[in-house]
C-alpha cells in the first residue's frame, strides 16, 4: 500500500502515515474548517491498510498541540479503528505527546487510554520550548 504523507498547514496537522514501515504519525494543529473532510480520506486509507494486517506491531505517535472539538471526533474514530486492528489480532502502541503543562491534551489521552484498554498507550510530556 502506498504511504500517506499530508504537508502541515496552519490548521491542519502533518499526517505522516508510512505503511511500509507500519508507523503512523500525527503532528501540529488541528482545526480544519472541515474535519470530516479532512480526517475523511486518512481514516479511509487508514481501514485499508489495518484490514489487511494480521499479527503485526503498528506504532502510532500522535504530536497535536492543539485539536478543536470537530478534530476531537475524528481522533476517536481513528482511534476506534486502531483498536478495531488490535481485536483483529494486530498490536498497536499509541505514544501520545502533549505539552508537559497542557492538561486538555493529557487528560484527552487519558480517556483514549481508558476507551480503549487494548491498545499500548504511552504518555509523554514535552517541555514547552
Amino acid at each position: 500500500m502506498e504511504n500517506l504523507y499530508i504537508a502541515p498547514t496552519p490548521s491542519s496537522p502533518q499526517v505522516d502515515f508510512k505503511f511500509d514501515a507500519r508507523t503512523l504519525s500525527l503532528r501540529g494543529e488541528s482545526y480544519p474548517e472541515n474535519a470530516a473532510a479532512f480526517y475523511g480520506e486518512v481514516i479511509s486509507r487508514l481501514k485499508d491498510y489495518l484490514a489487511q494486517q494480521n499479527g503485526t506491531q503498528i506504532e502510532v505517535n500522535i504530536a497535536l498541540a492543539y485539536f478543536n472539538s470537530s478534530s476531537t471526533k475524528m481522533l476517536f474514530n481513528l482511534i476506534a479503528a486502531l483498536n478495531d486492528a488490535v481485536e483483529a489480532g494486530n498490536r498497536v502502541t499509541l505514544n501520545w505527546y502533549h505539552d508537559e503543562d497542557d492538561d486538555t491534551i493529557l487528560e484527552f489521552g487519558q480517556e483514549l487510554s481508558e476507551d480503549f484498554p487494548a491498545i499500548d498507550f504511552a504518555s509523554h510530556p514535552v517541555k514547552s520550548s
